[in-house]
């Protein structure tokens, strides 16, 4: 069973976790190419499913936690340090997505829609900040998820 819920685990990190950081990452250089001509549809088109990317797969990266829940739970492994670090860095990930870059990206959105010219770089650059260090702590989770320092559960 924790093989199962292993191989659960890590294919709904590969397949929610990987599109958000990828839409995520290519959003600001859209938005900055949306501003830079506001009449360009595809731009806004690309920005919009951009988006949308993002918040569908946040929603279904809920499962990430659930099924790693379920298999630190069966191996017993949930008193570990590196596991409550790879909790404390998750929960950090998705306060980043949830309560910074998918707000920012709603209202850049919004911005670019409208008429006139906007803060296309400052929020373009705040943006990709945001998004790297939203990928930034999901490279570390992966990292302790790997080489999980102290462990003895020899999975």
């Amino acid at each position: 069973m924790t093989k199962l819920l292993l191989s659960l685990h890590v294919l709904a990190a590969v397949l929610a976790i990987g599109p958000v950081t990828v839409a995520a990452s290519m959003f600001p250089r859209a938005l900055r190419r949306a501003h830079s001509d506001p009449g360009d549809r595809e731009a806004l088109t690309t920005l919009r499913m951009l988006h949308r990317i993002c918040r569908v797969y946040a929603a279904v990266g809920i499962a990430v936690p659930v099924f790693g829940f379920a298999t630190a739970s069966s191996l017993n492994a949930l008193g570990s340090g590196w596991l409550i670090i790879s909790v404390l860095l998750t929960a950090a990930a998705a306060a980043t997505l949830a309560l910074l870059i998918l707000p920012a990206q709603d209202a850049a959105l919004t911005a670019a829609q409208a008429p006139g010219p906007g803060p296309a770089t400052r929020s373009a650059g705040r943006l990709a900040m945001l998004t790297g260090v939203f990928n930034l702590l999901w490279a570390t989770v992966t990292v302790l998820m790997i080489v999980r320092p102290g462990s003895t559960t020899g999975a």
